[in-house]
């Protein structure tokens, strides 16, 4: 059965590093540049990795999906 997004670990995880990473971007903490340059780094890199994470997921259940209702057709 699938799950959306919102009720995953991944997704919890990668709003946390995202807003960790915001804040620290913001300044927030530290006006240092280089721990913005870090904070929008983990920021950029959080949402991405959820992002590519999430789409092999869904892709690789659309063919499980496919797969399984070519079995069930035969059947």
């Amino acid at each position: 059965m699938k799950k959306p997004g919102y009720k995953t670990t991944e997704f919890w995880l990668s709003l946390l590093a995202i807003a960790i990473g915001a804040i620290t971007t913001s300044g927030a903490i530290s006006n240092s540049v280089v721990l913005q340059g870090l904070g929008l780094a983990a920021t950029a890199l959080g949402a991405l990795g959820y992002s590519g994470a999430r789409a092999v997921t869904k892709a690789g259940e659309s063919k499980a999906d496919a797969i399984k209702a070519a079995v069930e057709k035969k059947s």
